[in-house]
């Protein structure tokens, strides 16, 4: 009998507790609040603090951040009562490790992936998280662009990783088939305008990624069976002697 695994699933860009309320309910991992001020989804610290305290140890909070500073990220951390720091600028290693101990956070390190290299690149981070989005020049995210899923193949380590860029309830099924990874994160693919997310489409979405999950565990379970010997067939009782 092979288990089930459900990638897990964060629901990034969030800025209303009503979106926040509903990923939790749909029984998602993690909720992304942007503080990076060149982002149409930036959550105001009120706002993220609202939905953390609402929803406190039912989901993850990460804050997404963008080249930061220590303090910024360690205050922000602080007020809003974040579980999890995403920084997706080009914040080295020691700073990540920095980050980790000064708040106490999980940390998640994002690369935006051009090209293997940037895939393997990720091995120098000793974080708890590597996170693959797709690479759009001037843009940290939210692009609703995916990239060369295979590329992802290159990601070695024991870092769980996170799969994002241009994810959407239609496509969702293919990358994690594809990828294999321990979470998937979407923004734009799930909402109706940038920062308000599309009941629907986030139901969609959750159902696409279970879908897909009971699918690879059939796949597995018929791979099995037709590597299994075949079974020898029983012995005949031999014929009584006739007298």
């Amino acid at each position: 009998m092979h288990a089930t695994f459900v990638p897990r699933i964060k629901l990034c860009g969030v800025t209303t507790l009503e979106d926040a309320e509903q990923a939790a309910e749909l029984g998602a991992w993690a909720v992304g609040l942007n503080f990076w001020p060149g982002s149409a989804r930036r959550c105001d610290l009120d706002t993220a603090a609202e939905i953390a305290a609402s929803l406190k140890r039912r989901v993850e909070f990460a804050g997404i951040f963008v080249n930061p500073t220590l303090e910024q990220v360690a205050s922000t951390a602080e007020v809003v009562g974040l579980t999890m720091i995403q920084l997706h600028g080009d914040e080295g290693p020691i700073f990540c490790g920095e980050i980790a101990r000064r708040t106490g956070c999980k940390v998640i390190k994002a690369m935006r992936v051009h090209s293997g290299a940037d895939i393997q690149a990720l091995s120098a981070f000793h974080v708890d998280f590597h996170l693959l989005d797709s690479y759009v020049p001037g843009q940290r995210g939210g692009t609703g662009e995916t990239f060369a899923w295979e590329l992802a193949r290159a990601h070695r380590g024991r870092v769980p990783l996170i799969l994002s860029g241009g994810l959407t309830p239609e496509n969702v099924a293919e990358a994690v088939a594809t990828v294999r990874p321990f979470a998937v994160d979407v923004a734009s693919g799930v909402e109706s305008s940038p920062g308000h997310k599309d009941p629907a489409k986030v139901q969609a979405f959750v159902t696409a990624v279970g879908a897909e999950a009971l699918a690879a565990a059939e796949r597995a379970a018929r791979d099995a069976a037709a590597l299994a010997p075949d079974e020898p067939e029983a012995a005949l009782p031999a014929p009584e002697a006739v007298v």
